[in-house]
C-alpha cells in the first residue's frame, strides 16, 4: 500500500479517484520555505517533494509518495498565503494573466528514490476587487498554493487551462501513474 506523505485532502481525493490504495502519514515539516532558484522551479518542487518523502520514509516501511505545488507568475513563486490579505494580493497578481502551476512528486522506498514534475499553464479572467474579496471570504484560498482551488469556488476565476488539470489541483495523476509503473519495474 502506498504511503502518502501529505495532509492535503485534494491529493487524497485524486488518489482515491484513480483507484490507488494509500494511507496518510504527514511529514514532520509539511511545508518547506519558498526560495527562488533562479527560474529553476521544477528543481525546487522536486527537491521539496523529495525532502518530504524521505522524512516519512525514515520512519515508515513501504513506498512513500510526496508532492509539492507552487504557482509562478511573472517569476514570483507563490505558495500558500499567510492570511486573507496575502490571498487577495496573490489573486490580484494572477488576475487577467497567465501563470504556471508546478507540482513536484517523489517516490521513495528504502534507498531508492525517483522524482518528476508537471507544469501546467493557467489563465485567470480579469477580476474586480469585489470578485477577489468575495472569493477570499469563502476561506477556500487560505491553504492553497497561489491562493485558489480550481476544483472549488476558484473555478469561477479561471479563463482557461493548458495542460494537466489534476496538476493544478495538486497531483498530476497521469504522470504519477507512469512514475509508479516505472518505479515498480526498476
Amino acid at each position: 500500500m502506498l504511503i502518502l506523505a501529505s495532509r492535503s485532502p485534494r491529493r487524497q481525493e485524486l488518489l482515491r479517484a484513480a483507484g490507488i490504495a494509500f494511507r496518510v502519514v504527514v511529514p514532520p515539516d509539511d511545508e518547506l520555505p519558498l526560495q527562488h532558484h533562479r527560474g529553476r522551479h521544477a528543481y525546487f518542487v522536486r527537491r521539496a517533494a523529495l525532502a518530504k518523502a524521505r522524512s516519512v520514509a525514515q520512519e515508515m516501511r513501504g513506498l512513500v509518495l510526496a508532492a509539492d505545488t507552487i504557482v509562478v507568475c511573472d517569476g514570483i513563486l507563490m505558495g500558500k498565503p499567510a492570511d486573507a490579505a496575502d490571498a487577495r494580493r496573490m489573486i490580484r497578481r494572477l488576475s487577467g494573466r497567465w501563470h504556471r502551476v508546478y507540482t513536484g512528486m517523489a517516490l521513495v522506498h528504502g534507498p531508492r528514490a525517483m522524482t518528476d514534475y508537471q507544469s501546467t499553464r493557467v489563465a485567470f479572467r480579469r477580476l474586480t476587487d469585489r470578485d477577489i474579496n468575495r472569493y477570499v471570504a469563502t476561506g477556500e484560498p487560505l491553504d492553497k498554493a497561489g491562493a485558489y482551488a480550481i476544483q472549488g469556488h476558484g473555478a469561477a476565476l479561471i479563463r482557461t487551462v493548458s495542460g494537466c488539470y489534476s496538476n493544478v489541483i495538486g497531483l498530476p495523476v497521469p504522470k504519477l501513474l507512469a512514475m509508479l509503473a516505472a518505479f515498480r519495474q526498476a
